[in-house]
């Protein structure tokens, strides 16, 4: 085919389907879409938390070596960590703010009594376990609140754990002492 056979079969092809105002064309099939389409997926996220037959929600929270099963349900305010008050078990200051946290930040702080068992570890992973468990159980009692609880990072596990010691090693990556001499 020579250039200007080429040319004038361009001109004379039929001209492109004109599309409406406010429809775009599926890049894909070619088929016309409406601008009105579906909104977004809904986010329904995912409850690592059970309620029982009792209405008390249950969770369970993690960290280093610490394990925490926690209970909540609506009530008074009542705190309970292994039969003692939250005062008598976290000493120091840090520790309590720390399971307080999840409780401030959803604004519900006296409107629950929440009952804890914990074990394992030292208190602090006993703090971090407790703050997950509160989180996820509270989660489970109102799930509007998993947004305002994971923009906080509450319902992040963290993995951190003890790493082991090596052969060869004297602890876990400190070597001994070199000596040129």
């Amino acid at each position: 085919m020579s250039e200007e056979e080429v040319v004038e079969a361009v001109e004379t092809a039929a001209p492109a389907e004109t599309l409406e105002a406010g429809s775009t064309e599926n890049l894909f099939s070619g088929a016309p879409t409406d601008a009105a389409a579906p909104a977004a997926p809904v986010f329904e996220p995912v409850l690592r938390g059970k309620l029982d037959k009792f209405g008390v929600a249950m969770g369970t929270g993690r960290r280093k070596t610490s394990v925490a099963r926690v209970r909540i349900k609506p009530g008074t305010g009542l705190f309970s960590i292994n039969g003692r008050t939250l005062e008598d078990f976290c000493c120091v200051e840090k520790h309590r703010e720390t399971v307080m946290a999840p409780l401030k930040a959803a604004d519900v702080v006296g409107k629950y009594d929440i009952w804890v068992r914990v074990e394992g570890g030292g208190i602090t992973g006993q703090a971090g376990a407790m703050l997950l468990g509160i989180s996820r159980a509270l989660e489970v009692l109102n799930p509007s609140l998993h947004h305002m609880l994971s923009d906080g990072g509450f319902l992040t596990r963290d993995g951190r754990k003890v790493e082991r010691k090596k052969y060869g090693f004297k602890k876990a990556r400190r070597s001994f002492q070199f000596s040129k001499r």
